[in-house]
C-alpha cells in the first residue's frame, strides 16, 4: 500500500473525529489552543492506537470486537451527544460558572474511542496485507491530529456566534453518527 493510499485512508477515519471536534468547537467560549491541542491528540493518538491494536492482536479478536463495535460507538456517541442536548436546554448558573473551557478527560476518551474503533478492523487489514506499521499509524495519526484541531477551531467559528444552537447541533451531530455507525453495522446502509 502506497502513500496515497494510506493517506486516504487517514482522512477517511479521521472523518468521525472531525466531525466530533466540531462539536466540541462549539461549545468553547473562546479558542483555547491548549485544549484545541488536547482535543486533537486524544483523536489522533486513539486513532493512531486503535490500527496498532488490530495489527497485534490479528483475526483471533478481531472479530469479536467488529461484531460489537457499531454498538459501542453508537452507545457512547448517543450517550454524548444525549448529554449536550440535556445541558442545552436545562441550562443553569452552577453549570456556566464551572465550564471555563476545561475539557471533561472522561468524556474525551468515550469520544476517541467511540471515533476510532473503525480503524482496528482497519490494523487487522494491515496485518493480513503486511503493511508497514509504524508508518501507517504514525500517517493516520498526525492526519487525524491536524484534521481535528481544525476541526475544533471551525466549530469554535459557529460556536461563539450561536451558542445554544450549535450545542443543540452537535448533540444532534453526534446521536446522527451513532445512529450512521449502528446502521452501517446492522447492514441497513452500506459503509462509506
Amino acid at each position: 500500500m502506497g502513500f496515497v493510499e494510506l493517506f486516504l485512508v487517514a482522512v477517511g477515519l479521521s472523518m468521525d473525529a472531525f466531525a466530533v471536534s466540531i462539536c466540541k468547537g462549539l461549545g468553547m467560549a473562546r479558542l483555547d489552543l491548549r485544549q484545541a491541542t488536547l482535543i486533537a491528540l486524544f483523536f489522533g493518538g486513539f486513532q493512531a492506537l486503535m490500527p496498532l491494536l488490530g495489527w497485534v492482536l490479528g483475526e483471533q479478536f478481531a472479530h469479536f470486537v467488529t461484531t460489537f463495535a457499531h454498538w459501542i460507538a453508537f452507545a457512547l456517541l448517543a450517550f454524548i451527544g444525549g448529554k449536550m442536548l440535556w445541558e442545552a436546554f436545562h441550562e443553569d448558573h452552577e453549570h456556566e460558572d464551572e465550564d471555563d473551557g476545561r475539557t471533561d478527560l472522561k468524556e474525551l476518551v468515550m469520544l476517541a474511542i467511540a471515533t476510532s474503533i473503525d480503524a482496528f478492523a482497519v490494523g487487522v487489514t494491515f496485518a493480513f496485507l503486511d503493511v508497514a506499521i509504524v508508518p501507517s499509524v504514525t500517517l493516520i495519526g498526525i492526519t487525524t491530529f491536524v484534521i481535528s484541531f481544525a476541526g475544533v477551531a471551525i466549530g469554535h467559528q459557529f460556536g461563539r456566534r450561536w451558542e445554544k444552537p450549535s450545542t443543540i447541533a452537535g448533540g444532534i451531530v453526534l446521536v446522527l453518527i451513532g445512529v450512521k455507525v449502528l446502521l452501517e453495522g446492522l447492514g441497513v446502509f452500506p459503509s462509506l
